[in-house]
Order: C-alpha cells, then sequence, then structure tokens
C-alpha cells in the first residue's frame, strides 16, 4: 500500500494499531523493569501479568506509554511544540495521561527536561544535548509523530523529528535513532517487507545524514543497523539497556527475528534491564507490522484505560490530511 491510496480507515486502524502496540509491549515490561536477562530466563515472561517491580495491576502501561499518548494528543490539535511540551508538564505535575492517576516512573533527562518547560523553556531546547542525554526517553515515545508526517518530504521528516525529540533529548545521537525508527515505520505503513525496509534504511538513512554534514562518527555509532545484518546476531551480543542505541537494535532485532506481535515483543521484555521501554519500542513497530487483530485479544482486555486509548486513536486518525 502506497501512502497516496491511504484511506481514512488506513489512518484510523493504523494509529490504534500503534497505540495499543505500544502500551501492550510497555505493560508486558513493567512487572519485570530493571530484572537482569539472567533472572528473568529463570521465569521467563509468557503473558501479561501484574505486580513485580512497581507492585501494580496486571495491564498497567509506564512513562513511556504516558509521553506517547501526551504526543498523540497533542497531534489531534494543529502541530505545536509548545502544546507537546506542555501535555508532558501535565503528566508529570497533574498525572494527566496516566494508567492510575499517579505518576510512578519518569526517567532523569526527561524530568529535568519537564522541569526547564515548566519554567517556560523553548521546547525544542528544553532537553539536553550532551552525550550523556542519550537514554531512550525521546524514542520511546516518537511513534504517534508518524502520522503528521505521512505527506511531508524527508527533509522535513528529519527536521521535525529532531524538534519533537529534542523536547526531551536534543543530541544528535537520539534524533538518528527517533528518525530511523519513524522510517522504518513510515514504510512498514507502506506495508513493504520488513527485511526490505532494512536495506532501503541502509541506504536511505545513510545518504541522508551524510547529506546534512553530520558528524561521521555518530552515523557510524548505527553500523550495526547501517550496514550489518543485525538479524543475524545472537541474543547476547543485543543489549537492552536504557541506552538509546542499544533499545533501538534490541527493538530492530526483536521484529526481524519474529513473525508475530506476541513473539516480537515478549522476546523484548525477555531480554531484560529496561523492559517496558524495549517492549513498548517493539511494539510500535510490530503493532504496523501485524496489526491490532494479531495482538491477543486478553492482553488488550487487560490494558488500564483501553476505551481511552481507543478514542485517543480515533481522534488523532480525525486530524490527519491523507496526502
Amino acid at each position: 500500500m502506497q501512502i497516496s491510496k491511504l484511506n481514512h480507515i488506513d489512518i484510523i486502524n493504523t494509529a490504534k494499531d500503534i497505540l495499543f502496540g505500544v502500551a501492550v509491549g510497555d505493560a508486558l515490561g513493567v512487572p519485570v523493569e530493571f530484572k537482569s536477562r539472567q533472572t528473568i530466563s529463570t521465569n521467563p515472561i509468557t503473558d501479561m501479568i501484574g505486580y513485580g517491580t512497581y507492585h501494580l495491576p496486571a495491564g498497567t502501561w509506564s512513562d513511556d506509554s504516558s509521553l506517547t499518548f501526551c504526543l498523540a494528543e497533542a497531534l489531534t490539535h494543529e502541530f505545536n511544540l509548545n502544546t507537546i511540551g506542555q501535555n508532558f508538564v501535565k503528566w508529570t505535575h497533574e498525572n494527566y495521561w496516566t494508567p492510575h492517576g499517579n505518576v510512578f516512573d519518569i526517567g532523569i533527562a526527561t524530568r529535568q527536561a519537564i522541569s526547564k518547560l515548566a519554567r517556560g523553556e523553548r521546547p525544542e531546547l528544553a532537553g539536553g544535548f550532551d552525550v550523556s542525554s542519550n537514554g531512550n526517553g525521546s524514542l520511546m515515545r516518537i511513534s504517534p509523530l508518524l502520522f503528521y508526517l505521512l505527506d511531508k518530504s524527508i527533509n522535513e521528516r528529519y527536521e521535525i523529528t529532531k524538534q519533537v525529540s529534542s523536547i526531551t533529548h536534543g543530541h544528535i545521537r537520539s534524533v538518528i535513532a527517533c528518525f530511523y525508527y519513524l522510517e522504518f515505520a513510515r514504510q512498514l505503513f507502506e506495508r513493504k517487507d520488513k527485511f526490505e525496509i532494512y536495506k532501503n534504511l541502509q541506504l536511505e538513512i545513510t545518504d541522508h545524514l551524510t547529506s546534512l554534514s553530520i558528524n561521521q562518527t555518530e552515523i557510524a555509532l548505527f553500523d550495526r543497523l547501517l550496514n550489518s545484518d543485525i538479524h543475524n546476531l545472537d541474543e547476547d551480543q543485543i543489549h537492552s539497556s536504557g541506552y538509546v542505541l542499544h533499545t533501538i537494535e534490541a527493538s530492530i532485532w526483536c521484529l526481524l527475528t519474529t513473525d508475530n506481535y506476541k513473539d516480537a515483543v515478549l522476546k523484548a521484555v525477555n531480554l531484560g534491564e529496561d523492559t517496558d521501554t524495549t517492549g513498548a519500542v517493539t511494539g510500535g513497530l510490530a503493532g504496523i507490522l501485524y496489526g491490532l487483530e494479531n495482538i491477543p485479544s486478553k492482553w488488550i482486555t487487560q490494558i488500564a484505560r483501553k476505551d481511552d486509548i481507543e478514542n485517543l486513536a480515533e481522534r488523532l486518525a480525525k486530524n490527519i490530511i491523507i496526502p
């Protein structure tokens, strides 16, 4: 399916695929967040469970989904960086778009950026620009931006992605990870084969980043995605910490080494450490690839605020201009 042939039903369905894809992957990982791969391997996650790390009921999603929904909510209106940033502030200070009325998890860099936003900092300058500010906090929430980028050129897509990432994470490494992720999502949306997309992006992403004169050292950090066959690596060569490069690599590896939504997100969560984010980021892509109908219905039923998420997806779709 080419983007030019999309209709409104396609947009609504894909919005649900993404939002529930993220939320389910996130909720699967919440109970075992911070546990090592070795620890989880003694009792692997095979289903949606509750309690664990935060002692919260099954189906509870974390900051990954909250900030994804905050971005999606902002995109139900005219695109505005201030609206996005202020939604993040509302989440932190007013429990906006939380699963049960309270914030229970927030990354250090994200917290610092939101504090700046609350004090009136311009959103595109709020995120950290130093090399230590490369957690996965912008990658985990970026997926809804796909819809706003549908009718944009690659130059516009990159620049807008950079702005939205920089609300919490402004370093070029985080920007590249978000850009790669959204370009992968875009081609999944066009119904291209996932391995074809992987090869396409090796040329397209590399060419575009080079055309922008981005530091070659930064581009080289993405070598396993842009120059290798990451799906041929063994699990012990895949990392799953909160570092943005680890998260983008792990999500693509999980997507390419499985053939359905359930296996992709369970594989992501069972990698250990930053389980909710690896699950959420993998789940966003797997949701597009396999569709809502292939996410186990029992898991969707368990998701906190299921009806609100469905309503958000419908409102998001209504605001999209179909190319």
